[in-house]
């Protein structure tokens, strides 16, 4: 069975919001995608202070200026199309209010027939986590555990019942509903991470940095599954942050899914071979407007699928 393959929404700086998501989303259906994809950068601190990532001297890329709210584009993405999946890797959940961030996600998937999958992350930005200041940064682990259960009680039965740090729910009736459960998937890296979506989510959502790493993480995950008696299936879909560039990357210190559509879809073949269940590629970053993002992605699709992905 071929993995399947979704495309990252154009949200950055260079894309005219109304205009190019419904139009990449329509054409991303026709080409044959599976899904579309949202990330979230709530701010771009200027002048840089905290590192990327939060290492010290690495620089935020300049595409993180200016990205567009995540659950507005899979909107405007969800009116646009009829079959897609509308996914995110990630929403930085800890810098939404649990209850509204459920309603939201329970509205969109109402409305788009059932097609969310919710990807959640804890984020790394200490100047995202002030700005929004839903609670301090170093209670991020504890604020996903009460977003998650939030999430999940919001969309069960009524009276809706909760009683957490943050959010207090004694009896209440909240709709709408999601059309069926929404997937939860989590950007898990850390040990403690893992064993919260072992325990408590239904995939996860790894970055493609390289196949070796990949492969290690998740049979480590497989094994703590194992370990903690889960035998629900994991869900698995593979962000890859693609460089595309018109010709090839020559010389060495090619980082994955850095070249031509060539280069990218020999990546793509050997992240496939690990077994994961779909892969996600964001070609957003390089690609001067639509019109050339829409190529690539049919490009990039069409060899994916000549070569076995």
């Amino acid at each position: 069975m071929a993995t399947r393959l979704g495309l990252g929404l154009p949200q950055n700086r260079q894309y005219d919001l109304g205009r190019d998501v419904p139009d990449v989303a329509r054409t991303a259906e026709r080409i044959g995608y599976d899904s579309l994809w949202v990330y979230e950068r709530a701010l771009f601190p200027e002048p840089a202070g905290q590192g990327l990532y939060d290492i010290p001297g690495l620089t935020w890329p300049d595409s993180y200026r200016g990205v567009a709210e995540p659950l507005v584009t899979l909107t405007l993405a969800a009116a646009a199309t009829e079959r897609v999946l509308l996914g995110s890797s990630v929403l930085v959940a800890p810098l939404h209010l649990p209850f509204q961030l459920a309603r939201s996600l329970a509205t969109l998937d109402a409305a788009s027939g059932g097609r969310v999958l919710a990807g959640f992350g804890t984020g790394w930005s200490h100047d995202e986590y002030a700005a929004t200041g839903v609670r301090p940064f170093e209670e991020r682990g504890q604020v996903l555990d009460e977003l998650i259960d939030v999430c999940r009680a919001v969309w069960g039965p009524d009276p809706v019942v909760h009683e957490g740090r943050i959010t207090r729910i004694s009896s209440a009736v909240v709709g709408p509903k999601p059309a069926r459960p929404i997937p939860i998937l989590l950007a898990a890296s850390g040990r403690r991470a893992k064993r919260r979506l072992v325990d408590h989510a239904d995939g996860w959502l790894p970055v493609g940095t390289g196949v070796e790493q990949i492969s290690a993480q998740w049979a480590e995950l497989r094994e703590l599954a194992a370990e903690r008696g889960r035998e629900e299936p994991i869900r698995t879909v593979l962000r890859v942050n693609a460089a595309h560039s018109a010709e090839p990357f020559h010389g060495d210190g090619r980082r994955p899914f850095q070249g031509d559509a060539d280069q990218i879809v020999e990546d793509l073949v050997e992240h496939a071979e690990i077994g994961l269940d779909e892969i996600l590629v964001d070609l957003q970053s390089t690609p001067r407007d639509a019109q050339e993002l829409k190529d690539v992605a049919a490009e990039v699709f069409e060899k994916a699928r000549a070569a076995g992905v």
